[in-house]
């Protein structure tokens, strides 16, 4: 399987390893670009079929994940993945949940959870994470 290549990319997002993981929102067009072969969808509702291998969190929008562990779980494997694989993380417009989970994705590549939004805000979205709750969340997550 090939990886991201270019963190310019519509929605790529490069960690302090190097690893680049694209982010999206379900409700927009798919972006320009190499299709995943791997997707975590987070999401409060059964995500439909894709063409790609993926995995389900449920996770209400502006809300948190209903189960946390799972969530870790599922992240741990989009880093693992995301090595040798092309991988997205995607909620419905992409910015909360998905901005989220991308920077707890972050915090298991080595960013201090206490900057690990403002991590994502510059290199992902400045609107990534939405509510204090999430914020909160990452901060709690390391």
């Amino acid at each position: 399987m090939a990886v991201y290549r270019d963190p310019s990319e519509p929605g790529v997002l490069r960690l302090p390893s190097g690893v680049l993981v694209r982010g999206r929102g379900l409700r927009h067009p798919r972006p320009e670009g190499p299709d995943p072969s791997y997707a975590l969808h987070l999401l409060g509702h059964e995500p439909p079929p894709v063409p790609w291998e993926a995995r389900w969190v449920r996770w209400r929008d502006f809300g948190l994940p209903s189960d946390p562990a799972d969530l870790r779980e599922a992240l741990a494997e989009v880093l693992d993945r995301s090595r040798a694989e092309r991988v997205e993380v995607a909620c419905s417009g992409g910015r909360g949940r998905t901005g989220t989970a991308l920077a707890c994705l972050a915090v298991m590549d080595g960013v201090p959870a206490r900057e690990a939004v403002a991590y994502v805000r510059e290199h992902y979205s400045p609107r990534a994470v939405e509510t204090p709750w999430q914020r909160r969340f990452v901060r709690r997550f390391g």
